[in-house]
């Protein structure tokens, strides 16, 4: 059936806050032209019900467990939905938003907006006007592919640490003091601290923690019994630790 002028635009909410997600339905079901047809908790059932509901506007949650909205943001892009998406953070800033729009979303807004703020969203996103300014949108762009530039450069680096190097970062990474590094690996302080300079000096960072960090961030070093991230990374050093390791 052809689309009128009088149709309301048609809304799917994605939020594992259930409360939230509910709170917002009822909100802008206020609105003589909005219409939420639906409210899913996860970023998996945001991709399925998108793409067989095939709404106007999809409001989707940033950090879902599993699938996050970026990455089902992306899956609807590829799987050839055409929906408006609009991504809710409550801690959203300059490189969530060119990630946002580089997966396919119109834009982003804060979870704390008013019901007024997120209807206009609606509406913008649905004509398929600009949710922020273009100046922005090429800043935040341009930063990020900056930053990806260095993340590409910083992994090649990491790739080109010899073993024996990274078995040192492990060691690090795993608390070990240079005593036990130094018995765990057979070798003297002197080569350990070489070892370490040298670490430094192929990453191109100032600091161990920073050398543990890029090793966790690409897959070659993991906080023991911990999955590899930055923030496992940071936690397992502790505060200044790292920097009396060696």
């Amino acid at each position: 059936m052809a689309r009128t002028d009088i149709d309301p635009i048609t809304i799917v909410i994605a939020d594992d806050h259930r409360s939230f997600g509910e709170a917002m339905q009822i909100a802008l079901d206020r609105e003589q032209d909005l219409d939420v047809i639906q409210v899913v908790g996860d970023g998996d059932l945001a991709v399925t019900t998108t793409l067989e509901e095939e709404p106007d506007v999809v409001l989707m949650d940033l950090r879902m467990p599993g699938t996050d909205g970026l990455e089902a943001t992306r899956r609807i892009r590829t799987q050839g939905g055409r929906s408006a998406i609009v991504i809710l953070t409550g801690d959203g800033d300059d490189a969530m938003l060119a990630r946002a729009i580089q997966a396919g979303a119109r834009g982003m807004l804060p979870k704390t907006s008013a019901v007024q703020d997120v209807a206009t969203a609606v509406r913008r996103a649905f004509k398929g006007e600009p949710l922020h300014k273009p100046a922005e949108v090429n800043r935040v762009l341009r930063e990020e592919r900056t930053r990806s530039e260095r993340d590409r450069d910083l992994e090649r680096r990491v790739e080109r640490l010899t073993p024996r190097e990274l078995q040192i970062l492990q060691a690090m990474a795993d608390g070990r003091s240079p005593e036990e590094i130094t018995e765990q690996l057979g070798v003297s302080r002197h080569t350990l601290r070489t070892h370490t300079q040298n670490i430094l000096t192929k990453l191109g960072v100032h600091s161990k923690t920073d050398a543990v960090v890029a090793a966790i961030r690409f897959g070659k070093a993991t906080p023991p019994g911990r999955a590899p991230s930055d923030r496992d990374a940071l936690e397992a050093v502790g505060d200044g630790g790292l920097e009396r390791v060696v």
